[in-house]
């Protein structure tokens, strides 16, 4: 059975599940409803309470869909953060912690991390299958968006070539990204720091004229403004990369000599066995490390995948406490029509009608709420992504999915099921007291 199962698509697998998770409400309701007509009743309960009915459609609705857009980010930001790394295929950097070289290295966040010297940096760049060894420069930035040195080819490599206006071709020049709000021929003055620790004027008159505009990343990347790398290093003081007596150039190859050292070396080699080849030669050698982005990834996904279960646990006992809250209405409500169903009983109509009369009633609003909730999801997500956007500058897109759709068809399941303890105790209302009181 799990073969055949395995054997299956995705989208049939996901099919089968819904159906699978709906089939409580569909088999209880052919039970309960088999032979009787209640749905004129029914609609008219809901015409007389239309107030208390569409407050409590709403409440599951919000209930459901919050829990739904919760999710739903979650693996929106998982997908997003994994696109941000995708060009990233292997860094190499001084031995240190690989979480907070990947925040540094993918996602431009400020670090103080030990450089990669001259020697190292030649070594790497010069190891056999490399195809682009670029160094990175932080430490400037200007109007809050990171300035980022490296070299033509990884700007070229990031964004598959594609770049309105040309790249650089003097140290004077800078490539900004998609979301960036500098425009071509603009000029920027940077400052020494990041965030907190600007200092403005520190540089200077250092400036950089906008040349060209990369072609959008999804990733952080959006916002930098990349320059050569050898711009950086001459701002803070240090040695170009190269001799002085040696042809003008930007670029490598660099002089070990002098070459101020680099944070981190993005690697691209010319195919994946390379790149465990480059990982395993530049691995814990006690000068580097080395290590795939998307494997580290891996690792704060697992974490991610821990909370989206809690997130998910905590979804469902909302949502529980909701449609028991619900219910509880529901049975108030009842009380309020017991005497319109002990006059059913009294003229002639079975318990198990007023059953389903009630069951139904409640049903009919837990699924309205259930199915409007995957709509509220849908704006929640849409809501939270660009919140997330905003604040991460990693394109997130996220949508409703079979897993919220599971989660929502799960949810009226179970709802359905406890609103049989209503109707059930709605059948034991006596005829002749209810009548009287």
């Amino acid at each position: 059975m799990r073969d055949l199962w395995d054997g299956l698509s995705v989208g049939t697998q996901d099919i089968l599940t819904a159906i699978a998770l709906a089939l409580p409400i569909l088999i209880v309701g052919f039970v309960i409803l088999r032979g009787f007509a209640p749905w004129p009743l029914i609609r008219a309960l809901a015409a007389r309470f239309r107030l208390p009915v569409v407050l409590f459609v709403l409440l599951v609705a919000v209930s459901v869909g919050t829990g739904l857009g919760l999710v739903a980010q979650e693996r929106a930001l998982r997908h997003g953060t994994a696109q941000a790394a995708d060009k990233f295929d292997l860094v190499v950097a001084a031995p240190g912690s690989e979480i907070t070289m990947l925040m540094a290295a993918v996602f431009l966040q400020p670090s103080d991390v030990p450089l990669v010297d001259g020697p190292t940096f030649a070594e790497v760049a010069n190891a056999r299958d490399v195809d682009l060894a670029a160094p990175l420069a932080f430490g400037d930035s200007a109007d809050g968006a990171p300035v980022v040195g490296t070299i033509a080819d990884f700007v070229t490599h990031l964004t598959d070539g594609g770049i309105e206006g040309r790249m650089w071709q003097e140290t004077s020049e800078a490539v900004v990204g998609a979301a960036s709000p500098f425009a071509i021929g603009d000029t920027i003055v940077p400052a020494h720091g990041i965030g907190d620790a600007v200092e403005e004027g520190a540089h200077g008159d250092l400036s950089y004229t906008v040349i060209g505009r990369m072609a959008p990343t999804g990733s952080p990347w959006d916002r930098a403004v990349l320059v050569p790398v050898e711009a950086v290093w001459e701002a803070h003081g240090l040695a170009p990369g190269h001799a002085p007596d040696s042809p003008t150039q930007l670029g490598p190859p660099f002089d070990p000599d002098y070459f101020p050292g680099t944070p981190a070396i993005v690697i691209r080699a010319e195919n994946l066995a390379a790149n465990y080849g480059l990982r395993a030669q530049f691995q814990g050698t006690g000068e580097t490390m080395a290590f795939f982005p998307g494997a580290v990834l891996s690792q704060l996904y697992t974490i991610m995948g821990d909370v989206r279960q809690a997130m998910s646990v905590l979804s469902i006992v909302s949502q529980l406490l909701v449609a028991a809250s619900v219910l509880v209405g529901l049975y108030l409500l009842g009380r309020l029509i017991r005497r319109q169903l002990a006059l059913l009983r009294a003229l002639g109509a079975p318990a198990r009608f007023v059953f389903a009369v009630v069951w139904g009633f409640a049903t009919s609003i837990l699924v309205t709420g259930a199915i409007l909730g995957i709509g509220v999801g849908y704006g929640a997500a849409a809501v939270l992504s660009r919140i997330v956007s905003e604040r991460t500058d990693i394109l997130v897109e996220a949508g409703i999915g079979w897993t919220e759709i599971h989660l929502a068809i799960g949810f009226a399941s179970a709802a359905s099921m406890a609103a049989l303890i209503g109707a059930w105790g709605a059948t034991r209302v006596g005829i002749v007291g209810a009548l009287r009181g």
